[in-house]
């Protein structure tokens, strides 16, 4: 097994390394990598960034988000937490965890962590869940990658993934509570998040100290790579199943009911309906969203391009956006 020390918190980096190491620069032996992110959400490959994570929240928090090239559920990481990586280059057809799984619950039991697989993909601790794990393949190569909750903000953890009420948002940190937890708890001296760190990379590596060092050729081209395939509007939305969403608004002005149309992140069709008023006709409202991108500053922009300021008795082009998109 070959230890490759990322020397970034940057999540676009940090996958734009796991790919590189998968598909362009192919190693001898299996990688391993142990690194971790400033606060990020991390949205599985199949699924709708909108309907996963409370945007408001994370965009006020400097949140990033990401799509990972793997399947399963939206996952929070921050400096508190860490994930592991293992590339391998096999001709293996099936999804299989337990190989990639056992030698994280082996390194964290000789810490004295009782650590268990549930079978399906998360391990937990008496039954709570500290990791979740999810697994794809790239040509001949099968990437694992697994979350490690160390010293996590749970309340942050739940705040950038839940609806924003305060009602619903209480119930779910303590919900949230009662199903995960933090390593750092059950550890039997406390250690820091850089200790815990080299422990479980020595465990796992078994004592080897085989380690591959980045040379500068390496870093630009996965600086290339984060960009392309990781840090671009495009893979992050773009990516998105369709979908159809119906906003209604009350305004000084009125009220305004927006139905849309959204395929691929941008806004294919749009219906406007309401009591309002305006020196516009309603498709003129709705040509200017078409085509347009399924985020507010696209959207105000589009309003505004389309000399909707103004048109719309009591009711400015920010409100829209903020109607039309959370």
């Amino acid at each position: 097994m070959i230890y490759i020390e990322t020397g970034s918190m940057d999540v676009y980096y940090n996958f734009g390394l796991e790919y590189y190491f998968t598909v362009e620069k192919k190693l001898p032996d299996t990688v391993f990598l142990f690194w971790r992110t400033t606060p990020t959400l991390m949205v599985g490959k199949y699924q709708n960034v909108l309907e996963e994570i409370n945007k408001p929240y994370a965009d006020a928090h400097d949140i990033h988000l990401v799509r990972r090239m793997s399947g399963g559920g939206t996952i929070y990481t921050d400096p508190g937490g860490w994930q592991f990586t293992f590339i391998q280059h096999e001709d293996a057809k099936e999804i299989a965890f337990h190989q990639y799984i056992a030698p994280v619950i082996d390194a964290l039991r000789e810490l004295g962590v009782q650590a268990d697989f549930n079978g399906r993909n998360d391990l937990t601790i008496g039954g709570r869940k500290f990791s979740g794990n999810a697994q794809y393949r790239l040509g001949d190569s099968i990437v694992h990658h697994g979350s490690l909750l160390f010293d996590t903000d749970i309340e942050q953890m739940v705040a950038s993934t839940t609806v924003d009420d305060y009602k619903i948002l209480s119930k779910s940190i303590k919900s949230v509570r009662d199903r995960v937890t933090n390593i750092s708890e059950h550890l039997p001296s406390p250690m820091d998040a850089e200790t815990f760190k080299e422990c479980m990379v020595r465990h796992i590596m078994n004592g080897s100290d085989e380690q591959y060092h980045l040379t500068p050729e390496d870093d630009a081209r996965i600086r290339e790579l984060a960009a392309e395939k990781f840090n671009s509007w495009e893979r992050i939305f773009g990516a998105n199943p369709n979908f159809n969403i119906d906003r209604t608004r009350r305004f000084a002005g009125g009220k305004m009911q927006f139905k849309l149309d959204v395929r691929k992140g941008i806004i294919h069709e749009a219906w406007v309906y309401g009591d309002f008023f305006s020196t516009l006709d309603a498709e003129t409202i709705c040509a200017a969203l078409a085509g347009c991108r399924y985020e507010r500053g696209a959207v105000r922009e589009a309003l505004a391009r389309h000399g909707l300021e103004g048109a719309v008795y009591r009711i400015s082009i920010d409100e829209m956006a903020e109607a039309i998109v959370d």
